[in-house]
């Protein structure tokens, strides 16, 4: 009797599948896009600083540049259209762009707090639920990851960030909800939540001595993220790999979350 070979690894592989990523010109997004098409995803990338993104298709191969802003009316079903048109199919979606203000509720402006809102939970939810009715309609098996936050799981404290804990904690029971909805259609919905990683966004924190004391001294690992520590979360959710696993958030955080 021949043994039966066993591949562990195959299930984690992208070739094949075409993903749409948000947020693909710097930190979390620009590492996220080189790790898809290692992985041998075809993958369209978007985000608003085109020439950034044009540096990124140069260096990177499989991958298609759409600039735009997510929260513009049109930009879902451009992605999704382009990928279409590209590629011939869609897998799978990223959303991973967002941003982060730092002020205290009693200082906010309400049409500021509703623009962060607008990038870091109605965008998404734009997008996912575009890429989802191209995914149901042509019966594709889809997964659509969120990148939330662990300050999507509890208050920022001292962070005063109103804007941002709601937007992420609405963006873990989004993924929640859209999940249970979507479930018996194949489309899977979970998110990261990313503790303390070094990005653009949070360049302040990591730039001061109080800073990094406040991400040490909070998380049990006594540091923060470094480049790569996303890499199996996000690989393992966008493959298939984890075709029985929806509506989760999976908190890569050090141990932020536990304590």
């Amino acid at each position: 009797m021949l043994a039966m070979t066993l591949d562990p690894l195959s299930a984690f592989r992208l070739d094949g599948k075409a993903v749409i990523l948000t947020g693909a010109s710097s930190g979390l997004g620009h590492r996220f896009a080189r790790l898809l098409s290692a992985a041998g995803a075809d993958v369209v990338v978007t985000a608003r600083r085109a020439d950034r993104l044009e540096d990124l298709v140069a260096e990177q191969a499989r991958l298609v540049a759409v600039p735009c802003d997510v929260t513009e009316p049109d930009s879902a079903d451009r992605l999704v259209a382009t990928a279409v048109d590209a590629f011939g199919r869609l897998d799978s979606v990223v959303n991973n762009a967002g941003i982060s203000r730092v002020l205290a509720a009693t200082d906010d402006d309400i049409d500021d707090f509703r623009a962060e809102l607008d990038i870091n939970l109605v965008a998404p939810y734009q997008l996912a639920r575009t890429a989802a009715r191209w995914m149901i309609a042509n019966e594709v098996p889809g997964s659509i990851v969120n990148i939330g936050s662990v300050l999507g799981n509890g208050g920022g404290g001292r962070l005063k960030v109103p804007g941002y804990a709601a937007s992420k904690g609405g963006l873990h029971n989004l993924t929640r909800e859209l999940a249970s909805q979507w479930a018996r259609k194949r489309v899977r919905v979970n998110a990261i939540a990313p503790g303390w990683f070094e990005t653009e966004m949070n360049a302040d924190m990591f730039g001061t001595d109080g800073g990094m004391s406040y991400i040490v001294d909070n998380t049990p690992m006594g540091r923060p993220g470094s480049e790569g520590e996303l890499d199996g979360a996000l690989l393992f959710l966008a493959s298939e790999a984890s075709t029985y696993v929806t509506g989760q958030v999976l908190f890569v955080d050090g141990g932020w979350t536990a304590i």
